[in-house]
């Protein structure tokens, strides 16, 4: 099984390579992966809502998510997987931006960006479409430049929206009162 998923997402990453990559993608997409570096972003949008009285709550179910994906994607999965990165599979490939000596299951810029659209989707509603696509953008720099297999993508998504539905299930349980701001 895990011969065929490598294969499959060894395939998606030649397709990539072979058939998108460009000059302005390439720009693109390492401005999109720099976003996401060390959550960045996430922790900006983060701390910017809990400045603010009316988002307050949001920001801090952000921050929450954020932490939690963080723990068990970077600190734990990572860990316990330990799954090589495409470039030490594919030595051919042309890597753009620095090579990283961390495993590459889940992705961590994928669990962050996913974890903070989860919780900002459902608690500030306009936002959802924004937060949603930057997420996406970030998820897809890290197949594009060749930092992790799609299924590594994939795999941080669903554990960002996982730690994203914790913490709003939490907000809404009386003895979590520390998230439970009014």
């Amino acid at each position: 099984m895990f011969e065929a998923l490598k294969s499959f997402d060894t395939n998606i990453l030649n397709f990539l390579h072979n058939n998108l990559q460009s000059t302005f993608m390439d720009k693109l997409m390492s401005f999109m992966t720099f976003l996401g570096n060390g959550g960045l972003i996430w922790i900006i949008i983060s701390v910017a809502l809990i400045i603010s009285k009316k988002y307050r709550k949001a920001g801090i179910m952000a921050a929450a998510a954020l932490i939690i994906g963080t723990l068990l994607g970077e600190i734990i999965l990572k860990n316990i997987i330990k799954r090589p990165r495409p470039y030490m599979d594919m030595p051919l490939l042309q890597i753009i931006i620095p090579k990283l000596s961390t495993y590459s299951f889940p992705s961590g810029h994928t669990v962050a960006a996913f974890a903070v659209a989860g919780v900002l989707a459902k608690t500030i509603h306009k936002s959802a479409v924004p937060v949603f696509l930057l997420a996406s953008l970030i998820a897809f720099s890290r197949a594009y430049l060749m930092m992790h297999y799609p299924s590594d993508v994939v795999a941080g998504a669903i554990l960002g929206l996982a730690c994203s539905w914790v913490v709003l299930r939490l907000s809404k349980n009386k003895r979590f009162k520390i998230i439970r701001i009014n």
